[in-house]
C-alpha cells in the first residue's frame, strides 16, 4: 500500500533554517512539494519507500523483467496468469526480477507486490530538494519583456528556475536510466 500523499524527500524544518520562516510556511511548503514532485519525475520513482506496492507487468519471454521502481527492499509475491511463483531472484539495486525457470512467460500477465525505495532518503537526494525549494520559494514571477506598438519594456524578473550540479549529480545517481527520454 502506498503512503497517503507522497511524503516529501526533504525535512520543511531543513529548508526553514535556510530561509528563515517557519516550517509550517505555505509558501515554504509549496516549494518543498514542487521540488519533491520534479526530483521524483526526473528519477522516474517515487524514491521514498513505499510498501505493498502492486504493479502488473507484461511477461516478454526474457529472462529478466523490470520493476517499474528500485531499490526493491522486499518481494512480497509474484504471480504469473493468477498463479503464485516462488524462487523468484532479484537484483535489489536494479529493481529487476530473473525467473527461476530462465524465461518470463511470453503474453503473460505478472503480477508483482513488493516494498521498494529508501527509509530514510538519502541526504544527498534532500540535499538537492532543498536547494531546489530554496530557488523557487525566493522565484518572483513577473513580466519579463513586453513590446506594445514601438514600446518595449522589459523587467529583470526570473522566469523559470534552472539546475545545479548537485540537483544534476542526484538525479543521475538515482535515476533508473528506463526507456527513451522523449
Amino acid at each position: 500500500m502506498a503512503p497517503g500523499p507522497d511524503p516529501l524527500l526533504a525535512e520543511p524544518a531543513d529548508l526553514a533554517a535556510f530561509l528563515g520562516v517557519p516550517a509550517d510556511d505555505p509558501k515554504l511548503l509549496a516549494a518543498l512539494r514542487a521540488a519533491t514532485r520534479r526530483f521524483r519525475g526526473a528519477v522516474r520513482h517515487p524514491v521514498s519507500l513505499v510498501t505493498e506496492d502492486t504493479v502488473n507487468l507484461d511477461g516478454g519471454g526474457e529472462d529478466r523483467l523490470l520493476l517499474p521502481a528500485a531499490p526493491v527492499v522486499q518481494i512480497r509475491s509474484v504471480l504469473v496468469d493468477g498463479e503464485p511463483l516462488t524462487g523468484v531472484r532479484v537484483k535489489r539495486q536494479a529493481g529487476v526480477l530473473l525467473h527461476p525457470a530462465g524465461c518470463w512467460p511470453a503474453w503473460s500477465e505478472i503480477t508483482v507486490i513488493y516494498d521498494h525505495g529508501y527509509d530514510p532518503v538519502p541526504e544527498e537526494v534532500a540535499e538537492a530538494v532543498i536547494d531546489q525549494a530554496r530557488a523557487l520559494y525566493t522565484l518572483r514571477p513577473g513580466l519579463a519583456s513586453m513590446t506594445a506598438g514601438g514600446e518595449a519594456l522589459g523587467f529583470g524578473a526570473q522566469a523559470a528556475v534552472g539546475v545545479t550540479a548537485q540537483w544534476t549529480a542526484a538525479v543521475d545517481a538515482y535515476q533508473l536510466n528506463r526507456g527513451d527520454r522523449t
